[in-house]
């Protein structure tokens, strides 16, 4: 009964729990340390735990900062080798708090405070049409979009036409040709759809125009070496790809209409996902809004650098101001046209609301993104966490949602808001 339950859902297998956990205790520290009590503490957890046991995560790192200090970095399940279609005889290799993970959309949250951040460096104004840096932009109606509407998915360019070969995503220069040759949707900047991964070779073409170098060594110069990340790159070099988390198709496979949804929103259906992020090609290229590959604790970093204000242990990494640019509103909850539901965003985040919002309810001065709907990265300033859930099963829609917003409840739950407020309003 549990194998035919578990064909039909689609999920890994499940072992002794005791068996696939690995805590780092080296740097957690003792909750009461960071403002929890241990029963706080220990829902949170047990609320990860509750999503692995729905067999539709093989893998999960979780790391989790409240005032500055890591209370939780850990791993349940399996790096790969568990998948649903995985065969009995398969070599399973355990998940580890260090292991990384492709961020895919959560990507745009680096990437997005790297575009503000060349607003610091005099390089870019992000009022300006991307096409007065890139003149062929322009064409088909595009001349007065700018950066700044792409960053916030009001670009008109959500997705690539659906006759793209998925091999086209490795040819970079392909992409810019069919993205300066297509027809926006509306080039008033007032209309909301999601853009999956055009904006980020957008924005990774502008950057470079104006950096002089490409997005990953500027990445390199301004984020990943000041704050000393393993991972923290666009794609992974061939020699680190053994140590990636396998990412799975898990969950019952979607049916009209959310494959409808589905395309719309990435492109290909959900079985042709699972390829593409799995292959070599895809770690090899550079994917601004979809290949950002890091550990859970390199996320969580990098969102307290965020709520640091622009600082990581006593570096200057960007100044206030740019944050605070980066984590504004712009627009209001607005309905999403490629997503299918209201959303908030700023210049390249996802953002929180009252009296609930994507982080959570009461979570207004919360900012972060998600990724293929199952990756969750986010900061709240006002509860001074910083969140790195990382997970390396796909589902779309499955059972598993209600652990999902259970995960997110319990840390709004348990972190009390007590932080003054200063980088969102």
């Amino acid at each position: 009964m549990k194998a035919a339950l578990r064909k039909f859902l689609n999920t890994s297998e499940l072992g002794a729990l005791n068996e696939v956990i690995a805590i780092d205790h080296e740097h957690e520290v003792a909750p009461e340390e960071a403002g929890i009590s241990p029963a706080e503490a220990e829902e949170i957890w047990q609320s990860v735990i509750d999503l692995y046991l729905t067999g539709t995560q093989p893998a999960i790192t979780f790391c989790m900062r409240r005032q500055g200090k890591i209370v939780f970095n850990r791993s349940i399940g399996h790096q790969t080798g568990n998948g649903p279609k995985d065969k009995p005889a398969t070599q399973k290799i355990l998940a580890n708090p260090d292991m990384p993970v492709c961020l895919f959309s959560a990507s745009k949250a680096i990437t997005a405070l790297l575009m503000h951040m060349l607003v610091e460096d005099g390089l870019v104004n992000l009022l300006d049409p991307v096409s007065y840096y890139l003149p062929e932009f322009a064409a088909k109606g595009k001349r007065n979009i700018t950066i700044h509407q792409i960053l916030s998915h009001r670009g008109g360019i959500p997705r690539l036409a659906a006759d793209t070969p998925v091999e086209t995503l490795w040819d970079e220069d392909r992409v810019w040709q069919l993205l300066c040759d297509a027809k926006p949707l509306s080039s008033s900047g007032n209309e909301l759809s999601y853009h999956a991964l055009t904006g980020g070779f957008v924005m990774g073409r502008v950057l470079e125009k104006v950096a002089g170098i490409n997005i990953q060594q500027y990445l390199d110069k301004k984020i990943r070496d000041p704050m000393d990340m393993t991972y923290f790159t666009y794609g992974t070099p061939a020699a680190n790809r053994h140590k990636l988390a396998t990412n799975y198709a898990t969950g019952p496979r979607p049916t009209f209409p959310v494959t409808i949804v589905v395309k719309r929103a990435l492109g290909a259906d959900i079985g042709t996902v699972e390829q593409v992020v799995n292959s070599p090609e895809w770690y090899s290229s550079i994917m601004p809004a979809g290949n950002l590959v890091g550990t859970s604790e390199e996320i969580s970093r990098f969102y307290q650098m965020m709520l640091n204000g622009g600082e990581w242990q006593g570096k200057r990494i960007c100044k206030e101001d740019t944050i605070r640019r980066a984590v504004q509103e712009y627009g209001t909850l607005q309905f999403d046209r490629t997503l299918m539901i209201p959303m908030r965003y700023s210049a390249g985040l996802m953002l929180g609301g009252n009296p609930i919002g994507m982080w959570g309810k009461n979570s207004r001065h919360a900012f972060g993104h998600i990724g293929l709907l199952n990756k969750l990265c986010w900061a709240d300033e006002a509860r001074d966490i910083s969140v790195s859930l990382l997970t390396s099963g796909i589902p779309i829609i499955a059972h598993h949602i209600p652990a999902l917003f259970g995960f997110v409840n319990s840390i709004t739950r348990n972190c009390r808001r007590n932080r003054e407020v200063r980088l969102t309003q």
